[in-house]
């Protein structure tokens, strides 16, 4: 199913996101993680991209596993190592699997390598996946703004870029203020974007990913959610539980706002997508 059919519906929706291994060793174990989190019957699973496209085939392994599971697959792509004649195969080999969903991304530029020629951006890869085939295409876009942009306006620009070129919905970096997503949603109506926005939400869970947090994004942390951190940090059991606690809330707050689309950064962890899963179910419901 096309993930901007699932959109259309007037009721809640609550994906989730996980990546695949890096080694196929490991394959096994992330399909289980698959079907674990697909019982809690997300509207759709997507699997990330390896940086440069390094275990790309993995991605569409897991991607078929979460059809098997019954749940909807999107599957990322990125420009970031990817040529025409790779994009070809990608494109083929989705088809073949019965993939209609492609989540396009610039993706993360490895060490010592330079920005992409062939799809410098995203809206480049768009329009070349719409070329392709019959995809139902995402974007993502960050309320905080993209750290590689000049300034607001200009990542507001790159985001119409990519809604021009036929991204059919878009999904938000990780924030812990929803008043940022609040403001950044009507900056994007005021310029004329009106697909779909899905609202990413990261479970903080242990001290580590808030070093990886503030490095990678530069994405704000709140005083309150500061003082969870302070408080909690040491205490891994109780800085899960309040991690857990905290998304729940944010998701809470969200849907009483009218933004009924969430997604989940699982990081593989079955335990924690369940938990605020089931913290919702009746609010799904």
């Amino acid at each position: 199913m096309k993930i901007s059919e699932i959109l259309k519906s007037k009721t809640v929706t609550v994906s989730c996101e996980l990546f695949p291994p890096k080694v196929g060793s490991e394959l096994a174990n992330t399909q289980q993680i698959v079907r674990e989190i697909a019982a809690y019957k997300p509207s759709f699973m997507s699997v990330t991209y390896g940086a440069g496209g390094s275990n790309s085939h993995n991605t569409l392994r897991v991607a078929e596993e979460v059809l098997t599971s019954g749940v909807t697959a999107l599957a990322h792509l990125t420009c970031v190592g990817q040529d025409e004649e790779k994009l070809r195969r990608s494109i083929a080999d989705f088809k073949a699997s019965g993939i209609e969903n492609i989540l396009a991304l610039r993706g993360d530029i490895p060490a010592g390598q330079t920005a992409p020629e062939i799809f410098p951006h995203a809206s480049d890869l768009i329009e070349a996946i719409r070329r392709e085939g019959d995809f139902c295409i995402g974007g993502a876009c960050y309320p905080e703004g993209h750290p590689e942009s000049y300034n607001s306006e200009a990542d507001i620009e790159g985001v119409c870029r990519k809604v021009k070129s036929g991204c059919e919905f878009l999904t938000t970096q990780m924030f812990f203020d929803n008043n940022i997503l609040y403001s950044y949603m009507f900056k994007l109506l005021k310029h004329g974007v009106d697909v779909p926005v899905i609202a990413g939400i990261m479970p903080v869970t242990n001290a580590k990913q808030i070093k990886r947090i503030g490095g990678l994004s530069g994405t704000a942390l709140p005083p309150r959610f500061r003082a969870i951190v302070d408080r909690f940090a040491d205490h891994p059991e109780a800085m899960k539980q309040a991690g857990i606690a905290y998304a729940t809330e944010q998701i809470i707050d969200l849907i009483a706002n009218d933004v009924t689309h969430i997604h989940i950064y699982t990081m593989n962890r079955p335990d924690i997508a369940g938990s605020i899963m089931t913290n919702l179910s009746k609010i799904i419901d």
